[in-house]
């Protein structure tokens, strides 16, 4: 035993030597626990995983009995416990994300919890893996579905707050990169501190991230799980050990799944009279969503015809979303390039002729139209188009001109469809019919005026139809603006209110 003993000192120091090569000698210290867990610790060694069994039955227990205060301290000792294994980051992360998150009714109190599971992953998982791709994969899909997606209740409350934290850093307007990357004030500098030190995000990364993937609103939860995917598979490429394929595949669904809402709802509309804002599409970033897709197609060859279907639906929305943004130059590009693309299923699956080679973009847009009045009675006909019309006065009212004149006019030939469809068919007009187009429009007005928008927002919306101000006897009086006040039509389906107000309509 004394020769042993004797033998395995000779060669400890070349032992510690390559476990320090070879990265195996990575301490972790244990900031804020008991002395006699920091004192087990070192002496135990390898006993960690005793320990981390007993931590984690007494987070068991406490959370069986809706016990949650002590769980960020356990999960912080577990994790520092077992620092290189990905699993115990993991659970614990989605653990406090996700399962302890809603226990609580009050969204701020979700949010706290929420926030503690992204900051386990991203201020300490990552730091001491930095390589792991699934950290980086988990961190991706904490921004894109916990935060981004609308499955929990107080979904609303994390874009909030999430937008909030950032506006702290980029202000309301689109980030200036240079002085992200070369900041000279004092200011530049506080707040490139706050992002690299709170937030753990690299500006020249996500520089390289809005050239490839943007322009991206990083305000939105939906750019930072970008971020982390990319990270991620940057990562990959660092990590000496085999890498799962499919984890890769999990990190680039990420992106083009991300992208895909950036293009629905990734751009914010700022309502500067009542103080909030509103999401819009990004419709800037369209071609770079095409080409992620096409890309995610090419690499990812087992769920191909996934990424098509996908892919094809992605290219029917965006030629759809740039009509009503009344961009017709650009829906006729992408319709054009749809119809190349998935010629037999462009419009319609399961019917390959229902796209002949002479069907143009308005005739795609009101088959579109067509697909969904074929199925509407009357009361849900006159709901959708004065939905329609409601959006278009708010956007109009919020300085979103072109959004209002798409809008409205899609309005106007979902009316033209279904009107088409009853004098076509044996039921009684009179029964089934729609108030005339100029009636519903004066109808959703008021009804906007003085019941959706806020008495600010409402007055702007007056200024730019050119309505007068409601008189006022003693008390304020709601007003019921006068079709003539904007140069009434008498053809039911022409618009009473022009759309474009104070600009040139086509």
């Amino acid at each position: 035993m004394a020769l042993l003993l004797a033998a395995s000192a000779l060669i400890q120091n070349a032992l510690i030597s390559e476990r320090n090569s070879l990265g195996l000698d990575r301490y972790t210290e244990l900031k804020g626990a008991p002395p006699i867990l920091a004192l087990t610790t070192v002496a135990l060694g390898g006993f960690r995983g005793i320990i981390s069994n007993i931590l984690w039955m007494r987070a068991t227990e406490l959370q069986d009995n809706d016990k949650f205060f002590e769980m960020v301290q356990l999960a912080d000792w577990i994790t520092k416990l077992e620092p290189h294994f990905t699993q115990v980051w993991l659970v614990q992360s989605w653990n406090m994300a996700y399962n302890i998150s809603v226990k609580f009714k009050d969204p701020e109190d979700r949010w706290r919890w929420v926030q503690r599971g992204i900051e386990l992953l991203r201020d300490d998982g990552i730091r001491y893996n930095p390589n792991d791709v699934l950290i980086h994969r988990e961190l991706a899909w904490f921004f894109q579905h916990k935060m981004g997606q609308n499955l929990d209740d107080a979904n609303n409350y994390y874009k909030q707050m999430w937008a909030n934290n950032m506006s702290k850093i980029y202000g309301f307007d689109p980030p200036n990169w240079e002085e992200l990357l070369h900041p000279t004030t004092p200011d530049a500098r506080a707040r490139v501190e706050l992002l690299t030190n709170k937030y753990k995000m690299d500006p020249a990364v996500m520089k390289t991230v809005e050239e490839l993937y943007g322009p991206l609103e990083w305000r939105l939860p939906e750019s930072s799980a970008i971020y982390w995917a990319y990270q991620g598979l940057e990562a990959a490429k660092r990590n000496e050990r085999k890498i799962d394929p499919n984890d890769l595949i999990t990190l680039r669904r990420v992106v083009y799944q991300s992208m895909q809402t950036v293009f629905q709802r990734g751009r914010l509309i700022m309502n500067k009279v009542d103080k909030n804002f509103q999401y819009g599409p990004n419709l800037a970033i369209i071609p770079k969503v095409s080409a992620a897709y096409e890309q995610a197609m090419n690499e990812d060859e087992k769920n191909r015809d996934h990424i098509q279907t996908a892919h094809r639906n992605f290219l029917r929305d965006a030629v759809w979303f740039l009509y009503t943004y009344n961009r017709e130059q650009d829906a006729a590009k992408w319709f054009k390039y749809l119809c190349k693309t998935y010629p037999e299923k462009a419009l319609i699956d399961g019917n390959p002729g229902s796209l002949p080679g002479r069907l143009n973009l308005d005739d795609y847009a009101l088959a579109r139209i067509q697909d969904e009045v074929n199925d509407m009675g009357k009361d849900k006909a006159e709901a959708i188009i004065e939905g329609m019309e409601m959006r278009a006065f708010e956007s109009l009212a919020l300085d979103e001109e072109d959004h209002y004149i798409g809008v409205d006019r899609l309005a106007t030939k979902a009316w033209e469809a279904y009107d088409s469809k009853i004098r076509g068919s044996d039921v009684s007009e009179k029964r089934v019919g729609l108030k005339p187009m100029a009636e519903l429009r004066k109808i959703v007005l008021e009804r906007t005026l003085n019941e959706e928008l806020s008495p600010q927002l409402a007055a702007v919306l007056r200024t730019k139809l050119g309505i007068p101000a409601p008189k006022t006897t003693g008390t304020e009086q709601k007003s019921s603006p006068d079709a003539s006040a904007n140069g009434a039509e008498t053809n039911s389906t022409n618009s009473t209110v022009s759309p474009g107000a104070g600009k040139t309509n086509p």
